[in-house]
């Protein structure tokens, strides 16, 4: 039953859902990872492996591994799809018939499309015919993944595998929202015992025992424990309808007395109602006793959920586990076991410090990153790979609500957790106010009126007597005045006229009470903003005062914006050279801003000079920011001088590609230019993953934007302005999105100048 589609297309040759077992479900969440990141542009269908015929084929191809001449078959059927650009084999010695499983070869001499392989097992010390085969399974593609470094190393030293032809990809990982035992609990009402679990398709492998053994001496000092073992028992070890492995590990709760402790849940459990139990559990038990074991996609699934671990030492755990996330013990060592355990009971920050270390640990593991990292492979095996694009996550707005109280926007956030002990600023609820303006504007969804009268009404608290504006309030409501002295306001003040402006500009669309409000706001606040000097400030406030005028217009507001362009414009005169076309000596954060206001001074004024060095500016800013196609946030660390003689790395962040966007997107509704929404897009992929890290930037189940990228990791706090800075270039790429199938009409100004409506 193969798929109509125009889109290129992935085959992957594997076991598949329904069927239970480990590959069956790492090939549909890893399908699954690449289409909610490539969707536009890519498929995946299924040539699935089974072991008798089937009578209503459920997947585009089936190839039943016991009739050797399906294999060759199977693969002609698969030449004769053009769209087809890949066959990806997932690799297990045991899925496939003959000696090593070598009637795959039969496949691999028919097949005309690119091939590569995941091994999902690397037997180290190979005698010469594993060795000999698996050197000729790779001759085929000259391509594989493994999922750890210890199988990397196996296959280059043991099998004399080239390290260029090995992509190492973890085992990928399901993102969650972070939140402590104690509330997952609260869902299967835990809350009174301290959890441990285990979970998995049971069997022999999984040595369940070693838990039970450990558990029988553990509660002899804490009573209160309660041990979930989680899963079936592997459909192939049930014959006749006996479960003997089950009834064996019954047998050992009966024994040694732990009916009172132990809760078996013994079903299929779907991947969210399985990630629910991980993160109601207190410490997991990794007892797995195959010492060869390649990789365990449960013990990364533990982790990912913040689970501190104790887990047998496999080559997988001996890679991955570090001490800051849990404890490596002896395989079938129940008293190890017991002691780590009770170590980690007794100390409930360790286990907290542990649990948040793994889950850090494996966000970048994810199986949006994993699909990255599948992909940036594939694009070099297979023509034309310009063609696979990232697809544009679904827009979510869980995590800005969650961190939105009655009176504002909290401004941290450890990981997930709003930090209500940081308090609330200008800064953020008019950086949300501005959002939420935004997505009302697109979706009219008449949710969002609430939040933009709780912004609103922040920014109107903090506004002063003589129109200028706090920026701290504490979480009991208080204002700060130490703070607020110490802090630089200008900047917070002047974005508290642009989102005063944004509301002002929506007017037409708004409750009359909120355009009003914000309209008071905004003009009592003209006579401070006459004398901004801060250049990103005048940038800010002019973006405000243009977005006002536009809808109301207003000599004075007019000549404001005028004046205070005509001192940044001073500033670009000062600083600019022929190799510096600048408006300081060093680019810091928001850059955009610079050029955009001296874009909406011509807008305002027609002044030539203003659109002369609008785009001059802009296109000097472009130039350190996108260099052969690829895009680069100015770094914080040390930010960028004049004279410098190379850009510093790292230390990226989220405002910086939000402003690039918001720029950009100013500069195309004002000329048209297709070059600046082609950089908007390439800009708006560093939070899909395009960045050094090849890693998402976002959390794709509430929307969450990640603080920072730095060198070696992800920041995983999703503070305010993080998050409603990937929101707002999210809705900005929306609007693209949908005028690419309709013709937007080009409308004039005041002044006669060309904009998009």
């Amino acid at each position: 039953m193969k798929t109509i589609s125009n889109k290129s297309k992935i085959i992957f040759l594997s076991t598949f859902p329904p069927t239970q077992c480990g590959i069956a479900t790492y090939t549909q969440d890893t399908i699954k990872g690449i289409t909610d990141v490539y969707g536009k542009s890519i498929t995946c269908e299924i040539c699935e492996l089974v072991n008798k015929p089937k009578e209503k084929p459920t997947q585009a191809y089936t190839l039943n591994t016991k009739k050797r001449e399906e294999y060759a078959r199977v693969a002609e059927e698969i030449n004769k799809d053009n769209a087809v650009k890949l066959v990806h084999i997932q690799h297990e010695f045991g899925l496939f018939e003959g000696n090593y499983g070598d009637h795959l070869l039969d496949f691999l001499n028919a097949i005309k499309k690119p091939v590569t392989f995941t091994f999902h097992s690397v037997i180290p010390n190979p005698n010469n015919e594993l060795r000999t085969f698996v050197k000729l399974l790779l001759s085929y593609s000259n391509s594989v993944f493994v999922m750890t470094n210890q199988s990397k190393k196996i296959l280059i030293n043991d099998y004399e595998i080239q390290q260029s032809i090995i992509t190492c990809v973890p085992h990928g990982t399901h993102i969650v929202i972070y939140e402590t035992p104690a509330q997952a609990k609260e869902k299967y009402g835990f809350q009174d015992r301290l959890v441990l679990s285990t979970f998995g398709l049971l069997g022999e492998g999984k040595n369940i025992e070693t838990g039970l053994q450990a558990l029988s001496k553990i509660i002899k000092k804490e009573s209160n424990v309660l041990y979930l073992i989680i899963g079936k028992t592997h459909p192939n070890l049930i014959i006749d309808g006996v479960d003997a492995y089950r009834n064996k590990l019954e047998s050992i709760v009966e024994d040694l007395n732990l009916k009172d402790n132990v809760q078996f849940i013994n079903e299929y459990l779907d991947t969210n109602e399985l990630l629910d139990y991980l993160k109601a559990t207190d410490i997991y038990l990794f007892t797995s006793k195959d010492p060869n074991q390649a990789v365990s996609g449960t013990f990364s699934y533990a982790m990912s959920c913040a689970c501190p671990m104790v887990a047998s030492k496999i080559p997988h755990t001996r890679e991955v586990l570090t001490p800051d996330c849990g404890f490596l013990v002896d395989i079938g060592n129940a008293d190890q076991f017991a002691e780590a355990t009770l170590k980690l009971i007794s100390d409930e920050n360790l286990r907290r410090e542990m649990g948040i270390s793994a889950f850090r640990k494996t966000r970048a593991s994810s199986w949006e990153n994993v699909a990255i990292t599948h992909i940036n492979t594939y694009k070099k095996l297979i023509e034309n790979p310009a063609e696979i694009k990232f697809s544009y996550p679904p827009i979510q707005l869980k995590h800005i609500k969650k961190l939105t109280t009655d009176l504002g926007i909290i401004q941290f956030s450890k990981i997930s957790v709003p930090d209500i002990t940081s308090g609330y600023t200008l800064d953020d609820n008019a950086r949300a106010l501005i959002a939420f303006c935004m997505h009302y504007k697109l979706t009219k969804d008449k949710d969002d009126l609430p939040y933009i009268l709780i912004y609103l009404d922040f920014i109107e608290r903090c506004q002063k007597p003589k129109g200028d504006f706090i920026n701290y309030v504490d979480q009991e409501n208080r204002e700060h005045i130490e703070q607020n002295a110490e802090v630089n306001l200008e900047d917070s003040n002047a974005r508290a006229i642009w989102a005063l402006g944004t509301v002002v500009s929506n007017a037409d669309i708004l409750p009359e009470t909120i355009s009003k409000k914000a309209t008071k706001c905004l003009l009592n606040s003209l006579k401070w903003a006459e004398n901004i000097q801060s250049p990103r400030s005048i940038g800010f406030a002019t973006k405000g005062l243009y977005l006002y005028h536009t809808a109301v217009p207003n000599l004075y507001v007019a000549a404001i914006i005028n004046k205070l362009n005509a001192k940044l414009l001073s500033n670009y005169e000062i600083h600019a050279s022929s190799d510096w076309k600048w408006f300081e000596n060093y680019m810091t954060y928001g850059n955009g801003i610079l050029p955009e206001s001296m874009l909406y001074a011509y807008l305002t004024t027609n002044k030539p000079i203003y659109k002369k060095v609008a785009l001059d500016s802009l296109d000097f800013l472009m130039s350190k920011m996108f260099i052969d196609k690829n895009f680069k946030v100015i770094s914080n660390n040390g930010w960028l001088h004049k004279d410098s003689t190379e850009a510093n790395e790292y230390g990226e962040q989220p405002i910086d590609v939000a402003y690039t966007i918001q720029t950009l997107n100013s500069f195309y509704n004002a000329f048209g230019t297709l070059e600046y929404k082609s950089k908007m897009k390439i800009a708006f992929n560093w939070f899909l993953g395009k960045n050094h890290l090849n890693q998402i930037m976002y959390n794709p189940i509430s929307g969450g934007g990640y603080d920072g990228l730095e060198k070696q990791n992800v920041n995983l706090n999703q503070g305010a302005e993080s998050t409603i800075c990937y929101l707002t270039a999210r809705l900005l790429m929306e609007n693209f999105k949908l005028s690419e199938y309709k013709v937007i009409p080009l409308t004039k100004n005041r002044n006669g100048i060309a904009i998009n409506s």
